[in-house]
């Protein structure tokens, strides 16, 4: 396992840096995301799951730029129109995922839209990373 050192003080795996990294592209993803979310829902009258898929789309280019830039150091594929293919795929399974705990927990359980979003935000989080990280970025 590669290991590396921080500021000469700091040791970590490479991947507990990638899950760092990534938790924090995540973070400016998850802005993107709701952000998205919360202005068209509430200043352009759009329903809520339609305005959750249009910000999870931003969020997941968003993600997708800082993953190959900055995040992961190794990628899987060398052509990256698989990868970007690929990216979208995982994407859009996280997506489907996000949507349907949208739904539930909005329709089923009574929780307001931005609420709901914050519950379902880590599971997909999850999803994506543990997916991405196998099959993109190994």
């Amino acid at each position: 396992m590669e290991v590396l050192e921080l500021a000469g003080k700091v040791r970590l795996a490479k991947w507990q840096l990638e899950f760092l990294r990534y938790g924090f592209a995540s973070a400016l993803a998850l802005l993107m995301d709701a952000g998205s979310l919360y202005l068209i829902t509430e200043y352009l009258g759009v329903d809520y799951l339609l305005s959750a898929a249009i910000g999870f789309m931003l969020g997941m280019v968003t993600i997708y730029v800082l993953s190959i830039r900055w995040v992961f150091t190794k990628r899987a594929l060398d052509d990256q129109r698989k990868e970007i293919m690929l990216f979208v795929l995982i994407g859009l399974v996280g997506m489907a995922i996000n949507e349907a705990g949208m739904y539930a927990f909005t329709e089923v359980v009574g929780f307001h839209y931005m609420l709901s979003k914050l519950f379902i935000t880590g599971g997909v989080f999850l999803w994506n990373f543990v997916i991405r990280k196998w099959l993109l970025f190994r």
